[in-house]
């Protein structure tokens, strides 16, 4: 049992993750399955959260969790719940279209809190539980043409800590893991546009653009983030934090 423990921590344990089809979500769910849990992968793609779901041994569900009607009426029964879900739009503040400001309202600030809120009971009841939210270094930093973003990460850190004082005293933690940029497909995409728009190669984009506030260059990689996550689920007394993996760009 002891040896099951180590390598195993979460056997037992059954999580949710979101935005589990790629890139964070995708690692997130594969290093909690290898570390014993079952695990829901949710995602509105379909097939590809499907092929996660079945590399890992979990179950996928296929949803639109910008579509908060859908959501609220999802059953939440769940030990650990990871929301990672969100998207991206970069425009400045008088010329942001106002629908897409309002899809990642709902997408990356009331979805998260309908899980939460769904979750809660069954974890009370059982006396333990653990909430963790894909959050950002735009969770504790703010940066031009990306109110939204910005404003969606800044709610999670204060939904994170409410529960975390709510839940504390059922046995229920809640945390942020902060990333800078992680090598993800969205994030390449971006490399390869600005690479395009300033007339510089695909490594000095990275540099000089993308990682302008970071001391240390580089990406981080999602199974890094993954493993952020892995040890806050770990953590009996760390609870209502951020934790930050930006290469230093909130030191600044």
């Amino acid at each position: 049992m002891a040896d099951e423990q180590t390598t195993r921590p979460l056997a037992g344990r059954r999580a949710w993750v979101t935005g589990a089809a790629s890139g964070i979500g995708s690692a997130v769910a594969e290093r909690l399955a290898a570390d014993g849990a079952t695990v829901t992968c949710v995602d509105v793609d379909g097939p590809a959260v499907g092929a996660v779901a079945e590399r890992i041994g979990g179950t996928a569900l296929t949803v639109d969790l910008s579509d908060t009607d859908a959501v609220a009426e999802l059953a939440v029964d769940t030990d650990i719940l990871v929301s990672g879900a969100g998207i991206q739009h970069v425009a400045p503040i008088d010329s942001f279209p106002v629908q897409r400001f309002e899809l990642i309202m709902r997408l990356m600030l009331h979805t998260p809190f309908l899980l939460v809120r769904a979750a809660l009971p069954g974890m009370y009841r059982r006396g333990w539980g653990r909430v963790v939210h894909i959050s950002s270094a735009h969770g504790l930093r703010a940066s031009e043409y990306k109110s939204a973003y910005v404003m969606a990460k800044h709610g999670i850190e204060g939904l994170s800590k409410v529960t975390a004082l709510e839940g504390a005293p059922h046995g229920v933690t809640s945390n942020c893991v902060n990333p800078g940029y992680v090598r993800t497909p969205l994030v390449e995409r971006q490399i390869a546009d600005q690479a395009r728009a300033h007339g510089l190669s695909e490594d000095e984009v990275i540099d000089t653009v993308i990682l302008a506030k970071s001391a240390i260059k580089r990406l981080l990689r999602p199974d890094e983030v993954a493993a952020a996550v892995a040890f806050v689920l770990g953590q009996d007394l760390m609870t209502g934090t951020a934790l930050s993996l930006d290469g230093g760009w909130t030191a600044r």
